[in-house]
């Protein structure tokens, strides 16, 4: 089946227009951040610099700059400059609102009007239709993968991506940005790319289409990396797990996580994004209400509260409540 394709030319996306529009998105949340204010002191002269070296073919990417955060495992970010993000922005406003409309409607992560809650939401409804309102058993396939953004083939991406993008100068501009990083020879892409989110995503959904239209899965969801099935049938799921790896593996050169694999039911509890699953409610992971307990203070207590009204936790609530002192 011949994929649609992108009817965008290089031009959209290299366009003043577009270069200005993608700035103000940018610079919203960090109008404080010294490098930002260093850039837009000479704001049009960097922005039509940028826009000759790009109508010139003669962009090249910068470096990265590494530090580590913690939420709560520690990760490690790699940050570009003001420059190259300005285009990362540029390049998503055009390309993210063609390919979301390729991306099946279980996808969840770094998507507009997705996100971690209408995953889980989506995760109960799909619980209750397995089971048939709690009837029958439901037995869940969970998995993840090994070292992802750290396992993205460069020259894979870069293949998607011409399946869909007939502008040849559209896929330099996005060989320069996968270029501009790498962990391991042509693998890796940064944890703090805009456009990763993107490509991630792209990646993915190749393995998205194979299990709807190849392994005809219907209970599937996936949020980045972590991604689960339902089925009223164990032996489906022992059956389909052998498939996943192998077009995993051969077409994506990614590796599941074979420690994390679960096979159990719905009844006995499912740890996924976050929450612990049952059939008719869900509540925090342990480690997560220690978490919580600890880092709580007056600042970011509604932000707790916002994540612990997805789940039965009425009593952590109003222990938080109460060590705060009544001060929401």
């Amino acid at each position: 089946m011949r994929k649609i394709q992108l009817t965008h030319t290089y031009n959209d996306i290299i366009c003043l227009n577009n270069l200005l529009s993608a700035w103000q998105e940018f610079v919203r949340d960090k109008k404080n951040k010294h490098d930002v204010q260093v850039f837009s002191r000479q704001l049009m002269d960097n922005i039509i610099l940028l826009r000759h070296d790009l109508a010139n073919f003669t962009y090249q990417h910068s470096g990265y700059e590494h530090f580590k955060i913690s939420d709560p495992k520690s990760r490690d970010i790699h940050k570009a400059s003001v420059h190259d993000r300005l285009l990362h922005h540029a390049i998503y406003r055009i390309l993210y609102p063609f390919f979301d409309k390729t991306f099946i409607p279980d996808s969840y992560s770094c998507r507009n009007n997705k996100g971690i809650h209408k995953a889980i939401n989506r995760f109960r409804s799909m619980g209750y239709q397995v089971s048939r309102n709690n009837s029958k058993t439901c037995w869940v396939l969970k998995c993840d993968i090994k070292k992802f953004f750290a396992s993205v083939d460069h020259t894979v991406l870069k293949n998607i991506f011409s399946k869909y993008i007939p502008d040849k100068d559209i896929l330099w501009l996005l060989n320069q940005v996968i270029d501009s990083f790498e962990v391991s020879k042509n693998k890796g892409l940064p944890l703090g790319n805009l456009t990763s989110q993107l490509f991630v995503n792209v990646y993915m959904n190749e393995f998205d289409q194979f299990v709807k239209h190849k392994l005809r899965q219907k209970y599937y969801i996936r949020y980045a990396d972590d991604f689960v099935f339902m089925s009223n049938n164990r032996q489906e799921l022992l059956n389909i797990t052998i498939s996943v790896r192998d077009y995993l593996g051969k077409k994506l050169t990614l590796e599941i996580h074979l420690k994390k694999i679960s096979l159990s039911t719905l009844a006995s509890g499912v740890d996924y994004l976050g929450y612990i699953h049952f059939p008719k409610y869900r509540i925090l992971r342990t480690k997560t209400k220690k978490r919580v307990l600890r880092l709580a203070n007056h600042k970011n207590l509604p932000s707790y509260l916002g994540v612990l009204k997805h789940a039965d936790t009425h009593k952590l609530q109003d222990l938080l409540i109460d060590k705060m002192g009544n001060v929401i």
